[in-house]
């Protein structure tokens, strides 16, 4: 890449500002305590019959203490004489495949161990139903195999389509534990109308599967657990609404209303379903909104992630590293069966993260002024973040924001990438 390293070798790279994102860090200190707590409502865990089978669904996504509260969810169903199973509610996650929805779940420390309780990883589906439209709701076939289905989310805006239902108990009902057969399904007739398949796929599966309660989980700015919600099923389509409304209100985000670039140190999976969440950086396939950003930088892929680069369409730029680390046979099946292609297309690549930053700042378009960038580790940790020395007035005049004064430069190491930042105070 000595062509394009020759093209960039004259960008200057300004200084940065550390910010602190003041945000509402109100959290549930003991998440054991708040899943017993929630079992106490009428409708939940006084519905388990002694000596049968409860399978709990288990995340694609890295939920705060999720390790915690299914052990949790598992021990109090052993407390009424039932036997609990775990298992994986990720669709096509993983590769579409068994052994890899296990290993996420062993990313999250997911284990049977942690647990105390079996983890049952299939990919097999049972036939549950037809929508009003006619389009046929599957299951996981473990799970159709117990007395009771419990489905566990986290309720969240969804990064690609708006609707009463985003993320959550509905969702995993109609995606997570669909399966790749059955999210393939609910996925067919695209984006635009998955605000009505999801409740339709859910309520076809409240009505013919043995589901007693839900379980909804809404985490805080700050990635914490902010409450546990133990839903009887005939409630779930009355109150999940309301509680995606307070997870909206309870979303970090860039705290800008635009900027030039943004560089993110790291997508994964673990970190969003899109790899960087697009209700954050306010760009998906399916809207544009803000903060406005010309250029998005993406440095690395997630440890947790593995090799799977979905959401890298979503970038303007990546470097080599994410390319050599990145799998196909691990990424492709999220994004077929989905039928979103926008997420796995591959940007221009750069040789290390400098040139990443340098093509991001050259490839703008003249705002009449310096570059503003803001870099930030991921778009889940938004607490503490970076901005060029173009943008420290909106910090100054933003209550909600903090800075130390100091001026820091980004460290590099031989080969041109990332160290960190270093100030000479």
């Amino acid at each position: 890449m000595r062509v394009i390293a020759e093209l960039l070798r004259d960008v200057e790279i300004p200084g940065f500002y550390k910010v602190r994102n003041h945000m509402e860090d109100t959290h549930t200190e003991d998440a054991a305590q708040a899943v017993r707590e929630a079992l106490k409502r009428e409708g939940t865990l006084g519905r388990i019959r002694a000596g049968s089978t409860v399978c709990f669904s288990a995340s694609s996504r890295e939920i705060a203490g999720s390790a915690v509260i299914l052990r949790t969810l598992a021990e109090e169903v052993k407390r009424v004489g039932a036997v609990p199973y775990i298992v994986p509610g990720m669709g096509s996650h993983g590769g579409a495949s068994a052994e890899g929805q296990r290993a996420i779940l062993e990313h999250y420390g997911i284990t049977e161990e942690a647990c105390g309780c079996e983890i049952a990883a299939t990919m097999e589906t049972g036939h549950v139903g037809y929508t009003p439209e006619g389009l046929e709701v599957r299951l996981d076939a473990f799970a159709l195999s117990c007395d009771y289905i419990v489905p566990v989310g986290r309720i969240k805006p969804h990064t690609d389509f708006r609707g009463s239902f985003e993320s959550g108990i509905m969702k995993m009902l109609a995606i997570g534990l669909g399966k790749q057969h059955g999210a393939g399904i609910c996925h067919q007739q695209g984006m635009a109308q998955m605000h009505k398949n999801v409740p339709a796929f859910g309520r076809c599966c409240l009505e013919n599967c043995s589901i007693p309660f839900g379980v909804g989980i809404l985490e805080n700015h700050y990635h914490q657990t902010y409450a546990i919600h133990a839903i009887p099923s005939e409630y779930i389509e009355e109150e999940e609404p309301r509680l995606l409304e307070k997870a909206k209100e309870l979303q970090a985000g860039i705290p800008f209303d635009k900027a030039d670039v943004l560089i993110l140190e790291q997508i994964g999976k673990d970190i969003s379903g899109c790899g960087m969440d697009t209700n954050v950086v306010g760009r998906s396939c399916s809207w544009t909104e803000k903060p406005f950003l010309q250029r998005i930088g993406v440095l690395d892929l997630s440890s947790k992630s593995g090799a799977n680069f979905m959401g890298i369409g979503n970038a303007d730029v990546t470097t080599r590293r994410v390319l050599e680390k990145a799998s196909f046979e691990e990424t492709y099946p999220n994004g077929i069966t989905a039928r979103t292609v926008y997420y796995m297309k591959m940007p221009p690549v750069m040789e290390n993260d400098r040139l990443a930053l340098a093509f991001c700042i050259q490839t703008c378009l003249s705002q009449g002024g310096p570059v503003k960038i803001v870099w930030a580790k991921d778009t889940l940790h938004l607490g503490e973040f970076y901005v060029s020395e173009s943008m420290i007035e909106e910090v100054r005049k933003n209550p909600a924001l903090s800075t130390d004064g100091q001026l820091y430069e980004l460290d590099w190491d031989e080969e041109g990438n990332y160290k960190g930042f270093f100030c000479f105070c």
